[in-house]
């Protein structure tokens, strides 16, 4: 057996009084494939900082084997000072190292290398890290979070890549397809210790339940043996002083033993809150079409979506996706076609707007909107503390700022907020993001448990696979195509099209050809206020205009006001004229702007 590239040993961290790793040994071999699990909060991400030697822990050693090459992806990337991303790429290169991968890398991820990184969005300061990191072709790649902010054509694509190297990798991910097809090795980091096996993903989740299910007999047994053993100290002690101290002390560390026992965590308590029961039509959409300029995002598009239906729309970033979800909500009005609604409809939204919240509010003030102690959860006040423990929130937590709260944290926080309102209507945008395995198992049996209907926007090829009943793919220049099934229901019936044109649409040139086409489009890092105003602003303004013209129209429709008063249908017609082009200036605006943010928040 070969000698580890790296390995850690007996390594112990704590903050605050709980142990955070209590003697973590972690081994990694060449070539090795290793997927790290564990709860949010568990210490993944702070044990492969320590395997990069970025932590220093409270005791134990790590090796690295002499000459081996280590490079690890961070979830938030530190671009320093660089002016450039291909500036970035290659300062993560040696000497001997081919600089071409530099740029043929960038490219490969839709990036020119050209862009300041200071100026980046999310998605696309993600894709120039694993640029980063990848350049090099390192002995061992320590991945945190690599599928974060990308989408489905990115993440086949890097899954291509890595399959293809032969260096090792340790990746921490919650998309259980990606580690199911790259792992051959698992550790599961649980209450602060590593168990391991040498098998990929795929068998974790049997494993998993196998050994809990184990420590639970074992803990049965024990506590059977500590009440045999006080019956025995109330009735049964002898007048052999000798046997009785030993039997006495081993009492005591019994109950050592089952005192310092650390349980599993529990699982969140996820349910939404569900209205009385809509219509059994919930969307019919005939013929829908949304463009931007030249750009058409939706062109003739036609659905209808029943009671109970679960919808999973996917793309690459940009492709419309929100927009095509605001379409069919009502949320805009398509430039041509028609969207009914059905009848009682009580829709709930979970979106990815988390930088709308003040981070320095409470973890309490966000879910009571700074209103006392009650929250209002299907029309029901209900304690705050007891609706956050429901989201495995501690009562600790109340007073903590949303600043300190982790990415998991911040995930269920967001869905906390949006299941409290009653809804037979549930639209989800990403809502799998940073969430752990369990959180998304809970999420996942939820929505299957859900009467009301789901319109799910996600990249998360499994997630898809368990919970929509139908997928909407974007097929280019505005066509989008429902396919019955699940994520691989659709592959099977398109079959390598998918990746093929996924990829076409992410293509570097391309690309550059839609900023071109479209510059008010081009992602930035954030909205400025006047645009935040705007987009907040404008559906308000729209609907008023649309109110003036309904309005005017009913003027308008007297068969005799040219004849009775000229100068009348003058004034309204020039009034209704001025009101329809306020109407298109402003859905447009709308329009770059959600698009915009989608680029930026999705990207």
């Amino acid at each position: 057996m070969a000698p580890p590239l790296i390995q850690l040993k007996d390594i112990r961290l704590t903050f605050g009084g709980t142990p955070l790793l209590s003697g973590v040994e972690l081994n990694v071999a060449p070539s090795e494939r290793v997927c790290l699990i564990g709860r949010n909060g568990s210490g993944k991400s702070t044990l492969l900082r320590i395997a990069a030697g970025l932590v220093e822990p409270d005791s134990g050693t790590r090796f690295v084997q002499p000459g081996a090459t280590v490079r690890y992806l961070p979830q938030e990337p530190d671009f320093g000072d660089h002016k450039t991303t291909l500036a970035y790429v290659e300062a993560g290169l040696a000497p001997g190292d081919d600089q071409h991968q530099a740029r043929y890398l960038l490219e490969q991820l839709g990036l020119t290398g050209d862009e300041n990184p200071q100026n980046l969005s999310g998605g696309e300061a993600r894709r120039a890290a694993l640029a980063c990191v990848l350049a090099p072709s390192p002995d061992i790649l320590l991945l945190d979070e690599p599928t974060n902010h990308l989408d489905l054509s990115t993440i086949e694509w890097l899954e291509q890549e890595l399959d293809s190297r032969r260096g090792a990798l340790v990746i921490i991910s919650h998309d259980r397809r990606f580690l199911t097809n790259l792992s051959r090795s698992t550790a599961w980091l649980d209450r602060g210790r590593i168990k391991q096996i040498d098998r990929g993903f795929a068998s974790f989740e049997t494993w998993r339940d196998e050994v809990l299910a184990e420590e639970e007999r074992d803990q049965h047994k024990l506590d059977r043996k500590i009440v045999d053993e006080e019956h025995w100290l109330r009735h049964g002690v002898s007048g052999r002083r000798k046997r009785n101290v030993k039997r006495l002390a081993n009492l005591h560390a019994l109950r050592d033993q089952r005192r310092n026992y650390r349980g599993t965590a529990g699982s969140a308590n996820l349910a939404a809150a569900e209205a009385e029961q809509s219509g059994k039509l919930v969307i019919e959409a005939k013929g829908i079409t949304k463009a931007y300029g030249e750009r058409k995002i939706v062109e003739n598009f036609s659905t209808r979506i029943q009671r109970g239906d679960r919808l999973g729309i996917i793309g690459p970033n940009g492709a419309g996706k929100t927009t095509l979800v605001n379409l069919l909500t009502g949320g805009m009005h398509p430039d041509s076609g028609t969207v009914r609604l059905g009848a009682n409809l009580e829709m709930a939204t979970l979106d990815q707007h988390r930088e709308s919240l003040d981070p320095k509010s409470t973890l309490a003030e966000a879910l009571t909107g700074g209103r006392g102690d009650q929250i209002m959860v299907g029309g029901k006040p209900k304690h705050v503390v007891g609706y956050m423990k429901d989201f495995l929130f501690a009562q600790e937590q109340r007073g903590t700022p949303l600043e300190v709260l982790s990415g998991g944290e911040r995930g269920r926080l967001m869905l906390a907020r949006a299941l409290a309102k009653p809804s037979n209507l549930l639209v989800l945008d990403e809502p799998t993001n940073d969430l752990d395995l369990e959180t998304l198992d809970v999420l996942e049996e939820m929505l299957g448990d859900y009467e009301g209907t789901v319109i799910l926007i996600s990249h998360d090829r499994d997630f898809l696979d368990r919970v929509v009943t139908s997928v909407i793919a974007p097929e280019g220049n505005g066509k989008w195509i429902e396919y019955a099934g699940g994520y691989s229901d659709m592959l099977a019936q398109r079959g390598a099209d998918l990746k093929r044109e996924t990829a076409k649409a992410q293509a570097p040139a391309e690309k550059k050809e839609e900023r071109s086409a479209a510059p008010a489009a081009a992602p930035k890092r954030k909205l400025s206020f006047n645009e935040k105003h705007a987009l907040e602003t404008l559906p308000k303004k729209m609907e008023t205009l649309q109110a003036d013209i309904a309005k005017l129209q009913r003027v308008l429709d007297d068969p005799n006001l040219y004849t009775r008063d000229r100068k009348k249908f003058d004034d309204t017609s020039a009034a209704i004229a001025k009101a329809h082009e306020e109407l298109s200036a402003a859905e447009e605006r709308w329009l770059e702007l959600e698009m915009l943010r989608e680029e930026i928040e999705q990207a």
